[in-house]
């Protein structure tokens, strides 16, 4: 892929910030303020107001013009999808960053991302270890183990598994929209991790092992209320993927026995039985290899909504 020179302008390349927000009055201001106290200069931030009925908005009009609040027309609620791929429209950066309405980055974070791609032209994204919060913001694990993750730029690892957040920890070149496309509007959940495996079928990838953002986890977020949904839509994903991009046919068995899996054990929570037992039978059909190894203890499992 070929990069942007800005240097040459002598000028740092724009940052285009989206922040898509729904009833976060309780945290859009911690997240708005880490953009806005990024060390990185050339930065313009939106957030797109999906629809709030709380006070968020109230919160975003104190801000004045330091951001760019847009809405729906009618104030409708359209979804994460489309408050992305809106003010995407009403950006310009050379760079874009996504980030979540309750997640939040370190000071540096822009910078550092934006100065890899600078000098390394043919990365089209960059991503960076970070810290899950609990909802008071206190520090839990990191994202990724260090020295135990790298990236190794096989888009079949992305689809098994989507172990980069492209909302809130990544910063990619807008030129790669144009072959990824934008965010699919008919997603309500798990729209991240199908753009997420479209970024990597056509950019190149790399990881910055600091710890440079912080991914929130509480009872009221998105992938908490909408997990069952989420690996339901894995399907839809899985299936188009698999016509787009030409994946081994192993890594497409083990990602449908991961899906059935997850929605087996969405379902044993909700004590629906039989069509859990059903799922959880097709995970074993799909990948009988990996199933032996977790009723064997030598693979750990986590909760459906890890």
């Amino acid at each position: 892929m070929a990069g942007e020179h800005p240097e040459a302008s002598g000028n740092p390349p724009k940052v285009s910030v989206v922040i898509p927000c729904y009833n976060r009055e309780a945290y859009i201001a911690q997240t708005v303020d880490s953009v806005l106290g990024q060390t990185w200069e050339n930065i313009e931030v939106v957030v797109v107001d999906d629809g709030s009925t709380d006070g968020s908005r109230d919160v975003l009009s104190g801000y004045g013009d330091r951001i760019r609040v847009m809405a729906h027309p009618g104030g409708e609620n359209r979804g994460q999808s489309a408050s992305i791929n809106m003010g995407l429209k009403h950006t310009d950066g050379e760079y874009v960053a996504i980030l979540d309405s309750d997640d939040y980055w370190m000071p540096e974070k822009i910078e550092k991302q934006a100065r890899y791609l600078m000098t390394h032209p043919d990365v089209g994204l960059v991503y960076a270890n970070g810290w899950i919060v609990d909802a008071r913001g206190e520090r839990q694990f990191r994202r990724y183990k260090p020295n135990r993750h790298r990236e190794l730029n096989e888009p079949g690892r992305v689809l098994m598994d989507c172990y980069f957040a492209l909302p809130s920890n990544a910063l990619f070149r807008r030129s790669i929209l144009s072959e990824s496309g934008l965010f699919d509007e008919s997603l309500r959940t798990a729209q991240d991790h199908d753009m997420a495996i479209r970024v990597a079928e056509h950019a190149r990838l790399a990881y910055l092992p600091e710890e440079l953002w912080c991914y929130r986890r509480h009872d009221d977020s998105v992938s908490h209320r909408s997990t069952l949904q989420r690996w339901r839509n894995g399907f839809l994903i899985l299936e188009r993927a698999a016509a787009r991009y030409p994946y081994p046919q192993r890594v497409i068995r083990a990602r449908r026995a991961v899906l059935h899996f997850r929605l087996g054990q969405c379902l044993l929570g909700e004590k629906r039985y039989l069509p859990a037992l059903r799922h959880l039978a097709a995970a074993v059909f799909s990948d009988p290899g990996r199933a032996l190894r977790v009723l064997a203890g030598r693979e750990h499992v986590s909760a459906a909504h890890s």
